[in-house]
């Protein structure tokens, strides 16, 4: 089984990427970011007959989460985390597809740091821990990806030394993804890669991706019970070179049956 976390930046701009994409890489589930889609204009008739069925949590203009599946129930178990009634942000999704537990995740970039929004970032990945340290509890497979906006150490970053005021690779952002990662979850990535330069998102700017001067902010975190099966993982990088992309490119596990 095949699962992606894809970062899309604007679902309905990118569609022609996204039908591409599925079509080339044929993911069983996939994990999406960055709708900046409403509820309604989710373009749930081209995903469909792209063979994909699909529930999202969409958000005018700004973020917003999907998970889609090929040939598999998407029954869904929660939108949003607990722990702040006034937060209106579409960054959480979580069903259970096929028997494993996915859980798609937008987590807040943070800059300008300090301020508000890096104040949010950190609040929002406490609340976020929390749920996690439930999912831990759980008697099934599970897996927490997406757009993590945390670069946890030097060797996933172009010259980490221009990063060290930004809110993805602050020292509080670091620790933070440091505590999570304790309660017992595996990088798969870094896991199977472990000294790999791998990059997952390059910029629009300065020819970051002619460059290769990448970060690594799209995470898959796997709990014991997923661990045990995966058996590869990688980047479609090649899709960052498409004409009219997103600046990120689609990541993916592979998992042995049980």
């Amino acid at each position: 089984m095949k699962i992606a976390t894809y970062n899309v930046n604007g679902v309905n701009g990118r569609l022609p990427v996204l039908l591409r994409w599925l079509e080339e890489s044929a993911p069983d589930i996939v994990c999406l970011q960055e709708l900046k889609a409403p509820q309604e204009k989710f373009p749930l008739q081209a995903i469909n007959d792209a063979g994909y069925n699909a529930i999202w949590h969409g958000q005018k203009s700004w973020n917003g989460v999907a998970i889609l599946a090929k040939n598999l129930e998407i029954q869904e178990t929660r939108r949003g985390l607990d722990g702040d009634d006034e937060d209106i942000q579409s960054r959480y999704i979580e069903a259970n597809v096929g028997g494993i537990i996915v859980g798609c995740l937008y987590l807040p970039n943070g800059n300008p740091a300090p301020g508000p929004k890096f104040d949010y970032k950190l609040s929002w990945f406490e609340r976020f821990k929390l749920h996690a340290q439930k999912l831990l509890t759980y008697d099934l497979p599970v897996v927490l990806c997406g757009d993590y906006n945390v670069i946890p150490t030097d060797i996933d970053v172009y010259k980490p030394e221009r990063w060290i005021e930004d809110a993805l690779f602050r020292p509080e952002t670091r620790e933070a993804f440091s505590g999570l990662m304790q309660q017992g979850w595996t990088d798969a990535l870094r896991t199977l890669h472990p000294d790999q330069k791998i990059y997952t998102f390059w910029d629009y700017f300065r020819n970051a991706y002619g460059r290769d001067a990448g970060l690594r902010i799209d995470h898959f975190l796997l709990n014991p019970k997923l661990t045990t099966r995966l058996k590869d993982a990688g980047v479609d990088k090649q899709v960052r070179g498409w004409e009219k992309t997103s600046d990120h490119a689609p990541v993916w596990i592979t998992i042995k049956k049980e």
